[in-house]
């Protein structure tokens, strides 16, 4: 059964001769870029939360590889190129009853940011991160050259090391990803914990199962609001009609989810599209930062405008003019210490992690979602540790904690006070943590836990002229 009956074509698929174009034109501004100058993308859009240096020099011009190529509906595989969103690729499969295995959870992530910077969503405890399901990817590298990259090719080395190298290694142009069949509409059941213990045993359990009462699972992540309020939502895709709910407006996903201790499990139904985008309205929570989940307010806000993109404009206002700080100055508060991180650790120190996160940091709610890398058994990969960027272990239960605000900055604490007590508590987890957003490690414990070793000798061979940033030099010094 498809999902919608209408096909666009000329819109949602670009086809080999746009391909092409596009290509062209990421390689002569590539040749436009002065020999010693560094090479970074011109791009309008980010989902990096980690400011960097300018650049005097105009970047890469990926603005023609921003869709889909083409979509093989019998092998059920996509060609992708490396700048179009999840929006525009969810657009061109969900018409052949197709989705990626994963789509992270913002409609403007792009699958080629997702790749080389890691992404994750409530199918990654069933089909890992998005980058185990790119079967093969063409790559710009440092030196102007387009190779490619497959598991069992020359170029191995890359494929495997480009998760998490945040354009430190190349910059991805297609990538062939796998599809999987999807039905119209997602089930959901919101089971409520009022121990952070017992939501760690269950949730270790579902992993495992796959199943819940009988009930298949098909998604499954989860919601913290206190040690006391905490929720997973199982989802189950279903080709049954029936009644929807519609969170794109007046309601609020997030709220949906909360009920009673004592009452039984709230039950929901969203279509697959709705579902896969009922994070991007509100930004999870974050709207309630600008106002739009005031009931008076939002009745006002034009619905085109609740989406993460233009949320990310005010962001980028903020950031800009420092008004938070100038109107906390005003009422004679201190500055903010933006704390905007995803984190994973073991399964099994979840509820430690999560107890001391809500003793410390003054942020609420945070994201629960599972994951477990698939199985590593394909040519050229470490079975041990994969992907040696983000080096977690095959047949382990992780749980990504997402946590998207601010706090309070006091006199007296070192810049990032708040995000150095969380990187230290996540190593002392044995976790890790994601590097989209500010990070403080030193140098040697950054090479320990991001393949430093290993991105060394790719980098001789990729980027020999180091016309690409270092990673440390990118996530940590901002450069």
């Amino acid at each position: 059964m498809t999902i919608r009956t209408r096909r666009d074509s000329d819109t949602l698929e670009m086809g080999e001769a746009g391909y092409t174009d596009g290509l062209h034109t990421l390689l002569a501004s590539y040749r436009a870029i002065p020999e010693a100058a560094r090479v970074r993308l011109a791009k309008k859009t980010s989902n990096l939360f980690r400011k960097r240096a300018a650049n005097p020099y105009p970047g890469l011009d990926v603005s023609g590889l921003d869709r889909v190529i083409s979509v093989n509906e019998a092998d059920r595989t996509a060609d992708v190129a490396g700048m179009c969103t999840y929006e525009n690729l969810v657009a061109a499969t969900l018409p052949y009853g197709l989705a990626p295995l994963v789509v992270p959870q913002l409609k403007t992530i792009t699958l080629g940011g997702a790749v080389t910077g890691l992404g994750i969503e409530s199918t990654s405890f069933r089909s890992g991160l998005p980058h185990e399901s790119v079967l093969e990817m063409d790559i710009l590298t440092g030196d102007g050259e387009v190779i490619t990259a497959r598991p069992d090719n020359e170029n191995a080395d890359l494929y495997f090391g480009f998760p998490n190298s945040y354009g430190t290694l190349g910059y991805s142009t297609r990538l062939r990803i796998e599809l999987e069949p999807v039905a119209p509409f997602v089930e959901l059941r919101h089971l409520r914990f009022t121990s952070l213990n017992r939501l760690q045993e269950t949730l270790d359990t579902l992993v495992r199962e796959k199943t819940h009462e009988g009930e298949r699972i098909d998604y499954l992540d989860g919601v913290v609001f206190s040690a006391t309020e905490a929720y997973l939502t199982l989802g189950r895709q279903t080709d049954e009609p029936g009644p929807v709910s519609d969170y794109t407006d007046e309601y609020i996903y997030y709220r949906s989810i909360q009920h009673p201790p004592s009452a039984t499990p709230r039950r929901d139904r969203l279509t697959i599209h709705d579902y896969l985008w009922r994070w991007d309205t509100d930004w999870f929570w974050c709207s309630r930062a600008f106002g739009a989940q005031n009931p008076r307010v939002r009745r006002f806000w034009p619905k085109r405008l609740l989406r993460s993109s233009f949320y990310w404009k005010l962001i980028g206002l903020d950031q800009r003019f420092d008004i938070g700080d100038r109107l906390a100055a005003r009422k004679g508060e201190p500055p903010g210490e933006r704390v905007v991180q995803d984190i994973e650790v073991p399964v099994e120190r979840t509820a430690e992690f999560v107890g001391w996160f809500l003793q410390n940091i003054p942020i609420e709610p945070v994201w629960l979602c599972p994951l477990r890398l698939r199985d590593p058994a394909v040519a050229g990969s470490d079975p041990a540790r994969p992907w040696p960027l983000y080096p977690l272990e095959p047949r382990r239960t992780y749980v990504n904690v997402g946590f998207w605000s601010a706090v309070p900055k006091l006199p007296g604490q070192q810049d990032g006070h708040t995000n150095r007590l969380i990187e230290q508590k996540v190593s002392e987890l044995d976790g890790h943590k994601s590097l989209y957003s500010e990070s403080f490690y030193g140098e040697e414990e950054f090479d320990r836990l991001y393949g430093g070793e290993t991105l060394r000798l790719l980098k001789k061979r990729y980027d020999p002229r180091a016309r690409l940033l270092d990673l440390y030099a990118k996530a940590v010094k901002r450069q």
